[in-house]
């Protein structure tokens, strides 16, 4: 976990560092994680033309107080003008935006609000995709600002404001204008915003008991302007997406923009940079909310971009890709999240940008908001898994040695090789020390090479299972080797008996325990070759191998009594190294070996049930029944 912490990533779950590394899917937001989140209005659409976002000569005065009145009332943020005349603008990034934006055309935050007072507000809704505001300025007639998704506010509309500030009809000609205004700029990864308003009675207006329930007209709208905001992708997430990629870990984009701006950011990303074998699926929302629970689990496998969704199609996306057997993993930041992140195998929640409704429902917090940072959990995940199977490798070796020497020297002789003080020496290494050795081994990029595992695969794979039979196989035979001929092998015949036994035993202790040390090295790198590789840069490791080597030879030269052994000679001593050190080559000689990818477990039942099967089929003979084949 401490870790963990350097790399930004704060672990509220424990469980959740093994989870993750087994991850097959990662459901993403946009705007914040794979982007900057720092928002920049840089196209403007106004009067029915494109103009400068800088330039607010060209607006007539009338189209200017009606956008400076819906940015400064339809928002949460606020303006201030510090005294070195800096403008400092707070509020979330959507609204700094827009309010830098409304700076730039002459808005006078303070000035602006107090020409008008607010009647009522609806929130910006994440299912509508916008938020309004009425407002009262004085006469017979109140405004009502709309601003959001600009399709969706586009939709609503029936005229729009020109240059002039007169109004005009909305025709079909002059819709596809604008509708060609907002594929433009979301092809260009722009988001679109749209700014629209209508009038209303004041005798119409609820009184201020029924105000709460009232809900803003919607309809019959006037198009003010369309902006285009620019959320720069973060650096280093193309190459986050392409080692997610690599991995095995296929990455999914979920947002609440329209398609094609979501389409323009994946490219970017790198996210829909690869078709994959299937073909990629762009979704909107509302599309994926309205098909059957089977529909759903069909398509969700496909799908790679969900654009203008809303958090309850995120938990939809997780709930059909959990049926199809998938380990997900899903970002958010909002408490709207909060169900998606509880409902998926790992939720990550937004240090920054998250809410404490997120956060308490994730098992993960991304401290600095990058999706880089997750692909650095996946990392330290895989790392967690690969050193617990390691462990795992390393002890069963230990104890399968262990046990068939002494077992088979005790029912052939009667007399252990290894005595209970020099077993618990054994555990020591095999336990305590062995697992601060190899679960302590830091990632390395060779973990992100890997698929990631299923969730029913076992835990010993069939690569440790060869590695394992190996080592125990040799160390068995040559422990039992000296045990039944050490005397004669070791040329200790014309020592008393009970001395030779005591120097063969002592022999055999010790070149178990080393065998035992070099066999750590083996443990480190299962599939690898190369088992040194990294391994001055554990420090940890090296100093617990050079303090079990440095206890092994005080035990043996000077803890005799103790432990009922004797000294041993540097002859003995470079022959028990020289047995450990085969370990190492041995070890090399085995990884070149194939496996096969089916589980032992698995492929042994496989070939029970067919013999199974072929044992009927001949009963069945036997009775002069006909076996049925294929059906048949």
């Amino acid at each position: 976990m401490r870790k963990m912490m350097a790399d930004k990533a704060l672990v509220r779950r424990l469980s959740a560092c093994e989870t993750m590394g087994s991850a097959t899917t990662i459901c993403s937001d946009k705007t914040g994680t794979l982007t900057l989140n720092q928002m920049t209005v840089v196209e403007a659409y106004v009067g029915g033309r494109k103009i400068d976002p800088s330039d607010a000569e060209l607006l007539s005065s009338a189209a200017s107080s009606l956008l400076i009145e819906g940015i400064a009332q339809n928002t949460t943020g606020s303006v201030f003008v510090l005294e070195t005349g800096v403008v400092d603008v707070t509020g979330s990034p959507t609204e700094k935006a827009i309010l830098s934006w409304g700076v730039k055309l002459g808005m006078i935050f303070d000035d602006a609000r107090s020409k008008s007072s607010i009647v009522h507000v609806f929130p910006f809704n994440s299912d509508k995709k916008r938020g309004g505001v009425a407002v009262y300025q004085g006469g017979d007639n109140i405004h009502v600002h709309w601003k959001g998704a600009a399709e969706i506010v586009l939709a609503s509309c029936t005229s729009w404001l020109d240059a002039d500030g007169s109004k005009q009809p909305l025709t079909s000609d002059k819709f596809s204008e604008f509708k060609k205004t907002i594929e433009d700029m979301a092809e260009a990864s722009l988001r679109c915003i749209a700014f629209a308003y209508r009038l209303y009675e004041p005798e119409r207006v609820p009184n201020e008991e029924q105000r709460d329930s009232w809900q803003l007209p919607e309809d019959d709208l006037i198009l003010l302007a369309i902006v285009g905001i620019k959320d720069p992708c973060r650096p280093g997430v193309k190459e986050a997406v392409d080692l997610c990629t690599r991995a095995g870990v296929k990455v999914r984009m979920v947002t609440g923009d329209n398609l094609q701006t979501a389409k323009a950011i994946a490219l970017e990303c790198g996210i829909l940079g690869d078709a994959n074998v299937q073909e990629p699926v762009i979704i909107e929302g509302k599309t994926f909310r309205t098909k059957t629970d089977a529909e759903r689990d069909a398509i969700a496998e496909k799908i790679i971009v969900m654009g203008r969704s809303s958090p309850s199609d995120k938990l939809l996306l997780v709930q059909a890709l959990r049926k199809r057997g998938h380990v997900v993993a899903v970002t958010g930041d909002g408490t709207n999240d909060a169900p998606a992140l509880h409902e998926a195998d790992i939720g990550l929640s937004m240090g920054i940008q998250g809410t404490e409704v997120a956060k308490e429902s994730s098992d993960i917090i991304i401290l600095d908001d990058n999706f880089a940072s997750v692909v650095k959990v996946v990392r330290w995940g895989r790392s967690v898994y690969a050193n617990i199977q390691k462990f795992i490798q390393f002890q069963l070796t230990v104890n399968v040695a262990a046990l068939i020497i002494n077992v088979v020297a005790a029912v052939s002789s009667g007399n252990v090789p290894l005595n209970a003080v020099q077993l618990l020496w054994v555990n020591l290494i095999m336990d305590t020390l062995g697992a601060l050795a190899l679960a302590t081994e830091p990632p390395t990029d060779h973990l992100m090479d890997r698929t990631p595992v299923g969730r029913r695969e076992p835990l010993i794979t069939n690569i440790m299972w060869r590695n394992l039979i190996f080592q125990a196989l040799y160390q068995v035979t040559v422990l039992l080797v000296l045990n039944f001929g050490g005397r004669s092998i070791l040329h200790l015949k014309n020592d008393t008996r009970a001395h030779a036994d005591k120097v063969k035993n002592t022999f055999i202790f010790n070149t178990f325990v080393l065998c035992q040390i070099f066999n750590e090295f083996n443990a480190r790198k299962p599939d690898e070759l190369n088992v040194f590789s990294g391994v001055t840069t554990n420090r940890l490791f090296m100093g617990i191998v050079g303090i079990t080597v440095l206890l092994q030879v005080l035990i043996i030269e000077f803890l005799g009594k103790f432990t009922s052994t004797v000294r041993l000679n540097w002859k003995l001593w470079v022959v028990s190294i020289a047995i450990a050190f085969i370990s190492w080559p041995l070890a090399f000689v085995g990884k070149l070996l194939p496996v096969p990818k089916m589980p032992f477990g698995e492929y042994f039942g496989r070939c029970f049930k067919c013999c199974g099967k072929r044992d009927d089929q001949q009963q069945q003979a036997g009775s002069g029944a006909l076996p049925q084949v294929n059906g048949s």
